[in-house]
This record gives C-alpha cells, sequence and structure tokens, in this order.
C-alpha cells in the first residue's frame, strides 16, 4: 500500500473521484468547420509564443490530440494574463468570471477565438470542468495571497496551477484508469516548482515570493537576502535541497507515464524532462535566479530525445 505525504493527501482530496470517461473523444471534429479551424489555430499561436518547451513537446502528439492541448495551454495562458496584466480588480473580476461561464457553458461566444477552440476540447474530450474552475481559482490565488509558510501550503497552489494542467492533459493524451490520477498531480508540482525556482528574482520583483517561510528560516536566508540577489552559501544549500525534492517528484511521477495510452506518452516524457533540464541549468550557473532566465535550448531540448525513446521503450 502507498504511503502519501500530507501534501499528496490534501491534493487528492482536491482532485476528487473523477470517473474515467466510458466514451471516446469524436475525431475528424473540425474537418469542414472553418471556424474552428481558425480557433485551434490560434490557440497555436499563443503556445508557439509563450512556451517553446511545451509547443515542442506537444507537436510530439498526433493532430488532432496535439491542438487539443495547445487550447489548453491557450486558456491557461489567457487565464494566467488577466491577473498579471488587468490592472483594475473590477476588470480581473469580471474576466475571470467570463472564463468561469466559458467552462461552464455549452455555447461560448462567437466572437472568441480561444473560447471556442477550448469550449470544443472540454466537450470532445469529456474533460472535468471541475478543474478548469479550480485552475481558475488557483491562477486567481495570486490576486489575494504572495506569501507561502510551508511546503504543503505552497503544494495546493502548485495543484491549483499546475496539477490541474495535468490532469486535464491527461483525458486528452488519454489514460488507462484513475490510478495515473496521484502521478499526474505529483508531475504537475515538480513542473511549477521548476518555474517558482527559476523565476524567484522576477517572481520578487513582482511582489511575489512563493518560496516557503520556514524552510528560507531554516536556511538562514532572509527577504533582504532575495531582495539584494544575494548568491550566499546558504542560498546554495537551500536551492539544493529544492532542487533535490523537486527530481524527487519527477523520478516518483515517471511510473505514471505506463498509464497513459501510448501516443501520448513521448509527449508528456518529453515535457518533463525538458522542464527537470532547467534545474540542471540553475546547478549550471551556480543557483544564481536573480539575474538571468534558466532554460534549456532548442539543442538541448532535441539531444534529450533519443534517450527519453529509449527509456519509453522498456516500459512496453
Amino acid at each position: 500500500m502507498q504511503v502519501h505525504a500530507n501534501w499528496e493527501n490534501q491534493l487528492l482530496a482536491l482532485a476528487g473521484h473523477i470517473p474515467h470517461p466510458s466514451t471516446r473523444p469524436f475525431f475528424s471534429y473540425w474537418a469542414g468547420d472553418a471556424a474552428l479551424r481558425r480557433a485551434y489555430k490560434q490557440a497555436e499561436v499563443i503556445t508557439a509564443a509563450h512556451s517553446k518547451s511545451f509547443h515542442l513537446a506537444s507537436s510530439l502528439l498526433p493532430e488532432e490530440k496535439r491542438s487539443a492541448v495547445r487550447a489548453l495551454y491557450a486558456f491557461c495562458r489567457t487565464v494566467d494574463d488577466i491577473v498579471d496584466e488587468v490592472e483594475s480588480k473590477k476588470d480581473r473580476d469580471f474576466e475571470l468570471d467570463y472564463w468561469r461561464n466559458v467552462v461552464q457553458s455549452a455555447s461560448p461566444p462567437d466572437d472568441d477565438l480561444i473560447a471556442a477552440a477550448w469550449a470544443d476540447t472540454l466537450t470532445r474530450y469529456h474533460i472535468p470542468r471541475h478543474y478548469a474552475l479550480q485552475l481558475i481559482d488557483g491562477v486567481a490565488r495570486d490576486l489575494s495571497q504572495s506569501r507561502y509558510q510551508t511546503f504543503d501550503d505552497l503544494a495546493t497552489y502548485c495543484y491549483g496551477v499546475a496539477s490541474t494542467v495535468g490532469l486535464m492533459s491527461m483525458y486528452i493524451v488519454g489514460f488507462n484508469n484513475n490510478n495515473a490520477v496521484p502521478y499526474a498531480i505529483k508531475l504537475g508540482v515538480a513542473l511549477q516548482m521548476t518555474n517558482i525556482l527559476r523565476d524567484v528574482g522576477e517572481d520578487y520583483r513582482n511582489g511575489r515570493l512563493y518560496l516557503p517561510r520556514e524552510e528560507l528560516i531554516a536556511y538562514g536566508i532572509r527577504e533582504e537576502d532575495i531582495a539584494a540577489g544575494r548568491v550566499s552559501d546558504n542560498w546554495r544549500q537551500f536551492m539544493k535541497f529544492q532542487i533535490e525534492r523537486t527530481r524527487r517528484l519527477y523520478e516518483e511521477s515517471w511510473a505514471g507515464v505506463k498509464l497513459l495510452e501510448r501516443e501520448g506518452r513521448l509527449a508528456v516524457s518529453a515535457a518533463s524532462v525538458f522542464y527537470s533540464g532547467i534545474l540542471d541549468d540553475i546547478e549550471k550557473r551556480d543557483y544564481n535566479v536573480f539575474s538571468r532566465h534558466a532554460s534549456l535550448s532548442a539543442l538541448e531540448k532535441i539531444f534529450r530525445l533519443p534517450s527519453l525513446w529509449w527509456k519509453l521503450k522498456s516500459l512496453e
């Protein structure tokens, strides 16, 4: 019997028991629909512009699933931008409620390409709307909370903004049974923790510090140190601990890959490998996440694919 940490149990409770879909998605859905074709094309443009890693990983999926995960990404990106870029509270609340209505409505507005692509994907792949609403609430949390006391608290945030994306993606790529849920949750936490570690400097300049306060205190790090971008021995030890835990989450999520449909395994694994590679770059740059943006080049990502392909072959 698998034993879960407290934060894992909390996140499993948030996910709830969502039945495995008993019906398959409908394919060839927009072959004769010019409006939907434009909608999905716009989602592809947004994905390519904002996430090279997600765009490359999703390119490893069959065409229709590729279009669907990019519609998912465009939805997530659009909601996230409301929180980061819309200035007035009234306008933010209005926009977030608009997307809640899109998620719950069978008929999206005719003039919103992203809403059209996302609503179509939600319906065809039987994605639980519960997860999409949780994502909106998770992103909106940035409007009311800018500090986290414990890792358990932070993991709940990671679930809202990232694990929900993994759970929704799972319905698009296909999965065998609900045993895949804990692995999708864990991978989401790993991906978001990677983003948090990479963006410490940028987030702090925007008024947010996601790193757990009790862990910062344990390593003798003050907010003044982060404000100054101080790469001290304490900071290096703190980051080593954070990276080690995040890598462990990636490793533990790997077992869930074999629970996905075969044609989706490479894309999901590639996303995991691309993002975990950011941790390598942080280490290579002596844990300086204050003055540079850790990343992998396109070639570095491509070089990781052959060994990943062989690793996946061992699952068969």
